[in-house]
This record gives C-alpha cells, structure tokens and sequence, in this order.
C-alpha cells in the first residue's frame, strides 16, 4: 500500500485537472453503449489481442473503416 502526501497546490491541481477532464468530455466525448453476446465479445477481444490493440480502439478502427469504405 501506497501513502499519496500532497501539498495544498498539488491538491488543488488535481482538483483543477479533474473538473477540465469532466468538462472536456462532457462538450466533446458522447459515449455509445454497445451490447454484444458474451461469445460475440469474446471473438471481438481474441482478434483485437490478434492485433495488439484494446477492445475499445479495435471497435473504433472498424467503424472508422466502414465509414471511409463508404458502405
């Protein structure tokens, strides 16, 4: 275990950090829920592994992919 020991600047910098990351995703993060079969993720995570790439970013490229193919 780990004892964190912050002065009062450090606090309020993390403090200041914190509400920018809040505002910053609530004005240009939307999040999309995605419901997928326990067995159709498992598939989506060994190919995105495959790749070496996280579930999220994998999801990400081929949307990204079947925009640019224009279908």
């Amino acid at each position: 275990m780990y004892t964190l020991r912050l002065q009062k600047g450090e606090i309020m910098a993390t403090k200041n950090r914190n509400e920018y990351t809040y505002k910053y995703h609530e004005e240009h993060i939307k999040r999309i829920p995605l419901d997928v079969q326990k067995s159709e993720y498992e598939i989506i995570k060994a190919s995105a592994d495959a790749v070496g790439e996280p579930v999220n970013t994998y999801i990400k490229k081929a949307i990204r992919q079947r925009i640019d193919s224009g279908k």
